[in-house]
């Protein structure tokens, strides 16, 4: 089956699947989101365990999701891990501890003898919650805006800033990614803390904060969009290879490209509807809009980077140095051997929504924690 594909066909089969882990893994930041609200929404510490309990029994999901995102890259598109892995090396390094500290810190906060007390480990949650969101954000923005990195005739890279990837904050179409990001993860925090809480105090606090956060994503997440459509992109010549600046390339690919257009539309109108539905009609579902919502519109925007000709990892330093599913793809063979072992993970998903369903299936209460044997 796959061995009857093209090269190209498997590049673009390979790019649709790390697409589709972005976007799961954009999704399930809301546990991410919800640690930042943790001082906003409980007010006690009864009212703190409820929340960080909800939270706790999906912060796996979202680490794992982000390692099989990793692996998923590297075996597929190992040029663009060895180049931005390798040469951008502080962001990633900052990423990875702001995930490693929320993995102690869940494991410590309750534990017995725990010397550096309960809020030392509450604070690491939010410190993961805030750059776990904005620094992904940020250097994902830089699929569209660019990394200074050189490639030589090996294939090895040559940073050229000191700052290896941390120069990405200078520039604010970056960071206005980042901060949608982050507020997002803050909106979907909030929509699964009504979804999952039987606490009425929690869930009005929750609705509060939807809206509160709502109006910055909406800010920083149409910037970003409408900037984008309007500034020159990278083009990749399909004949000689050839990257060159495009007027208003990433609207050509909106243009180009109609399902995926209706894709990106159908998740943002999602989005909204998941927090209209929530604000305005007291809905306790909008989370699941929102969230469906976010993975249909994180997909598409991915697909906008590396689809119709595109250099999903440019270099504004070497323009030839830029990374497209083409040059930056493994082998013909090994991709034709991983596409068959992708076939095993719908049964993967189905198991995550299995156990997912089982634990959320009664909402929590604080009744629950004081009867629960293990609580984060």
């Amino acid at each position: 089956m796959f061995e009857n594909l093209s090269l190209l066909a498997l590049q673009q089969y390979w790019w649709v699947l790390v697409s589709i882990l972005a976007a799961l893994f954009v999704f399930l930041t809301f546990v991410q989101g919800g640690q930042t609200l943790l001082y906003a929404v409980g007010k006690t510490e009864a009212e703190k365990t409820i929340i960080l309990n909800t939270l706790g029994r999906k912060w796996e999901f979202t680490f794992t999701t982000l390692v099989t995102f990793g692996g998923a890259f590297f075996a597929s598109f190992p040029l663009f891990y060895a180049t931005s892995f390798g040469g951008a090396y502080w962001v990633w390094l900052t990423i990875l501890i702001a995930f490693v500290i929320q993995a102690v810190s869940y494991e410590y906060r309750k534990k017995p003898g725990n010397f550096l007390g309960a809020k030392t480990f509450e604070v690491f949650l939010v410190i993961n919650g805030l750059l776990g969101t904005v620094l992904i954000g940020t250097a994902v923005g830089t699929f569209f805006n660019g990394a200074m990195f050189s490639l030589n005739h090996l294939n090895q890279v040559d940073w050229q800033t000191p700052y290896r990837g941390l120069e990405a904050v200078l520039t604010f179409h970056n960071v206005a990614l980042g901060l949608s990001v982050f507020f997002l993860a803050r909106v979907l925090g909030a929509l699964y803390f009504i979804f999952t809480i039987d606490q009425e105090v929690i869930v009005k606090r929750a609705r509060k904060q939807v809206l509160y956060n709502t109006l910055p994503f909406l800010a920083f997440f149409l910037y970003f969009l409408i900037w984008l459509l309007l500034k020159d992109g990278f083009a990749v010549n399909p004949e000689t290879g050839e990257v060159s600046m495009e007027k208003y390339k990433y609207l050509h690919n909106v243009l180009q490209m109609p399902l995926n257009t209706l894709i990106l539309l159908a998740g943002i109108v999602a989005v909204l509807w998941g927090i209209i539905s929530t604000v305005l009609m007291n809905s306790g579902k909008g989370f699941w809009f929102a969230g469906s919502g976010t993975v249909l519109t994180v997909f598409a925007l991915f697909l906008i980077a590396g689809f119709n000709n595109t250099a999903f990892y440019p270099s504004v330093y070497d323009l030839q140095s830029s990374l497209t599913i083409q040059n930056a793809s493994s082998s013909k063979f090994t991709l034709t051997v991983m596409s068959y072992v992708s076939l095993l993970i719908p049964f993967v998903l189905a198991y995550i929504v299995y156990f997912w369903r089982a634990m959320n299936r009664t909402k929590i209460t604080e009744q629950e924690m004081k009867e629960e044997s293990h609580v984060y």
